[in-house]
């Protein structure tokens, strides 16, 4: 069992022992089904007002786990609470009443947007489902203050988005997002598709929202130069696994699990003087991952007993834990 890393704040959300599998079938019809593990034994704690960043290379089970936590991906076994409540096993109605409460920023600004919709119904839609008791006017009123706050001109509420660049679609997300003011978003890879200059309006957009309403917030990316510019705490992921996880400022000072080393070796300008702990060869396949740890086939300090047996996400000083054989005894 994983050990549980929580932040020194009451949780709003908690995550324990989450797993979300799949059942693959082969080529053939007489193929034996395999078993996709995208997310495995993941736990972790989100403080209110807090930003955990996610991060990890593709196909490491971020996006999965996000769609679990909103409701979007079923989960094969483990909890999610929110708010002291269990919200994994919640019914369409249920999920429905927790949209006001959690809200999802996707990764294409633009796709994630419905072409026949002008911009002002896009932003509309979540407050006529979610909050049906306010009037047409407050309504209007609420998505024209909304275009404001992001950037965008209440003047823009009948224009289409295929009228607006990637960033400014992003913003529109956002509005769409926020406007049922939840408590807790979530952010999938919200800047992987934007331009340099417009990820970093996009991210000072977010962090500017967080402060004036007290949002919670999961910022997944595959970037760690990102990550660290908005969040307090970071998880890394390898094959649905939690490689380690920690405060920010002591993670990114001290990186201990090789995949996290290897990861920040990879940031430009980032110099760790252990060139011997840059990742090897190409990620495995998820249906047939390493046996023991899942970084062993990568990893440049792996030894025999790494290939028998997977380390436990073992808790340390300071809020960090960490998913190795060769740390912390």
């Amino acid at each position: 069992m994983n050990a549980v890393v929580s932040p020194a704040s009451p949780s709003l959300l908690s995550v324990r022992r989450l797993r979300v599998h799949f059942r693959m079938r082969g080529g053939w019809p007489w193929s034996k089904p395999s078993l996709l593990r995208a997310v495995d034994e993941v736990n972790f704690d989100l403080a209110p007002g807090e930003t955990l960043g996610i991060v990890g290379e593709s196909g490491c089970g971020k996006s999965t786990l996000a769609r679990a936590l909103i409701g979007l991906q079923p989960v094969t076994s483990g909890g999610i609470s929110y708010d002291g409540r269990p919200i994994q096993n919640l019914d369409s109605e249920g999920w429905r009443a927790m949209r006001r409460e959690i809200q999802m920023v996707f990764q294409d600004p633009l796709a994630s947007l419905d072409p026949r919709m002008t911009v002002g119904e896009i932003i509309a839609e979540p407050l006529r489902s979610l909050r049906p008791e306010m009037s047409a006017a407050d309504r209007d009123q609420r998505v024209a203050a909304w275009l404001e706050r992001v950037g965008l001109s209440a003047a823009h509420r009948n224009r289409y988005p295929h009228e607006f660049s990637g960033g400014q679609c992003q913003r529109i997300g956002i509005a769409r997002a926020l406007v049922v003011q939840p408590r807790l978003l979530i952010c999938d890879e919200p800047v992987s598709a934007l331009d340099v200059s417009v990820q970093a309006q996009i991210i000072n957009l977010l962090r500017d929202l967080q402060k004036e309403f007290g949002l919670s917030m999961i910022f997944i990316a595959h970037d760690l130069a990102v990550v660290r510019l908005i969040s307090h705490r970071v998880l890394v992921m390898y094959l649905g696994k939690v490689m380690e996880q920690g405060p920010r400022e002591t993670l990114f000072a001290q990186p201990l699990h090789p995949y996290t080393k290897a990861l920040m070796a990879a940031i430009p300008g980032q110099h760790l003087g252990e060139r011997e702990l840059v990742a090897r060869g190409e990620i495995p396949s998820p249906l047939n991952p390493p046996l023991g740890c899942v970084f062993t086939s990568r990893c440049p300090i792996a030894d025999p007993h790494c290939t028998r047996q997977a380390p436990p996400l073992k808790s340390l000083p300071r809020g960090r834990g960490v998913a190795c054989h060769f740390v912390g005894g």
